[in-house]
């Protein structure tokens, strides 16, 4: 059989999510998720399937449409001290330190729906260099699959849309991306449904290949 070639991506800026993309918290979402699911009444498989990628508060106007959006509000800022509170494994996802020294270099940033707290204190329990560019919950109006997130970190990066390269792993995150008319990079097992550009496993998958005219080559690696 001939070789086949592998599947790359040129772009000229990277924006990344954080959870279940550069860190894996997936512990710690479920065990604060499940509390939060059984003091509402709610079965916390279904509670589960809808979290990943969103802020708590959109999480919860899904889960609750009829709720005043204030109750929602008071109870995400519980749940982002429950989860700034629970490091317990936190931990990066294989080939992310590797990762983030390919591109300390390159223009990156953070897009995360995590606030800055959260974000700090998951990637600080990863030991992953915390990129100077960054769009948390503070900086948006509206939450992933929103793509106002992405649109700002472009913006801070000085780069269209179109040349800036999106790294996500769940559904919301993805529709984010595209929305913003970006291309996405599927991270991880979540990300493989939702039909990404490309995807890989994890990121000992991928190679960062920068070039003198100031692109960006991703490869993934078969």
């Amino acid at each position: 059989m001939p070789a086949t070639t592998p599947a790359t991506l040129t772009t000229r800026a990277l924006l990344l999510d954080m959870d279940g993309t550069l860190v894996n918290s997936d512990a710690v979402v479920e065990r604060c998720w499940r509390r939060w699911a059984d003091r509402q009444g709610l079965d916390a498989g279904e509670v589960l399937r809808v979290v990943h990628g969103r802020q708590g508060f959109a999480t919860m106007a899904v889960l609750l449409p009829d709720r005043p959006m204030e109750e929602n509000y008071a109870d995400n800022r519980v749940m982002l001290a429950e989860e700034t509170a629970d490091l317990d494994g936190v931990a990066p996802v294989p080939g992310a330190p590797a990762f983030m020294a390919a591109i300390a270099d390159l223009p990156h940033a953070l897009v995360t729906s995590a606030d800055e707290a959260l974000a700090q204190a998951r990637m600080g329990a990863a030991a992953l260099r915390m990129p100077e560019t960054r769009i948390t919950a503070e900086s948006v109006g509206a939450s992933k699959p929103d793509p106002e997130g992405f649109l700002k970190g472009a913006a801070a990066l000085g780069f269209d849309p179109a040349d800036c390269v999106v790294f996500e792993d769940s559904e919301a995150g993805i529709q984010a991306g595209r929305a913003a008319g970006m291309r996405v990079v599927g991270v991880g097992p979540r990300a493989a449904a939702f039909a990404p550009d490309v995807h890989v496993a994890d990121l000992t998958r991928l190679r960062v290949e920068p070039a003198t005219d100031g692109s960006i080559t991703l490869t993934v690696l078969t």
